[in-house]
């Protein structure tokens, strides 16, 4: 099927999400709550559009969470979208005036700056409570960290903020953070992460520091082949497995 986004005719996969379907025919919309491993779930609203009906009205919509119909008629960068957009990081940098990474490029990108005077409540946060965290936490199918509380109150943490037994160390959350809001310490032995502080396991061929021993234990009855697959680093792995196919 076809759509038109921005005046350009775009190909839509049944099924598909608006806001994946733009990315693939090369339109960026920006979103926080969404990632290459995680789908939309419509929380910082950030990917809104426009989109427009056959007489011409417009209605915005969320488009990470917008399945794609044939004839869509799209704008992602209306004055009023824009408007909203910089309303949206204004609300969210202020709310979390130290972030960093993708939310401060959008800021700067849109011109929009805050000092967390309009919440005045931490002026330390750099969490947007956008759940990517939790959500890969949940994906690997451990849950050693939720949002918990309530309102104003909410925060990511794990269980009564004490180390988790279901933390791996895997540091997956700390990736997909789009703020930097992740306490995540590396040295060449040893990680820490939510209170708990994890040995680090050494590639056999590099000798760099991959992995955390709890992680490589989990992964063990998921990988065929775990000897020799995980005994090294992603990059030494892909030369070791390209050798023994040569064997």
């Amino acid at each position: 099927m076809n759509i038109v986004i921005d005046g350009k005719t775009c190909e839509a996969r049944p099924g598909e999400y608006l806001w994946d379907t733009a990315r693939r025919n090369g339109i960026d919309i920006p979103a926080l709550c969404r990632h290459d491993a995680l789908p939309g779930r419509g929380c910082c609203r950030l990917c809104i559009v426009e989109n427009e009906n056959a007489v011409g009205s417009r209605s915005v919509i969320v488009s990470c969470v917008f399945p794609v119909t044939e004839g869509l008629k799209i704008h992602t960068r209306s004055e009023k979208i824009i408007r909203f957009r910089r309303i949206l990081l204004k609300l969210l940098i202020e709310r979390a005036p130290q972030a960093e990474g993708v939310l401060l490029d959008y800021c700067r990108e849109y011109g929009v700056a805050g000092n967390g005077e309009l919440f005045n409540d931490n002026t330390n946060e750099k969490c947007i409570l956008c759940n990517r965290c939790s959500r890969a936490c949940q994906e690997l199918g451990n849950s050693a960290i939720q949002v918990t509380q309530r309102g104003i109150d909410k925060i990511v943490a794990s269980p009564f903020n004490e180390p988790s037994p279901d933390c791996i160390g895997c540091a997956a959350c700390a990736r997909v953070c789009p703020t930097g809001a992740i306490a995540c310490t590396d040295t060449r032995e040893q990680r820490t992460i939510w209170n708990k502080t994890f040995e680090m396991v050494k590639c056999a061929e590099c000798g760099k520091p991959f992995a955390t021993a709890e992680e490589l234990e989990w992964m063990k009855p998921k990988i065929l082949d775990f000897e020799s697959n995980l005994a090294y680093c992603p990059r030494c792995r892909g030369r070791h497995v390209a050798n023994s196919a040569m064997v």
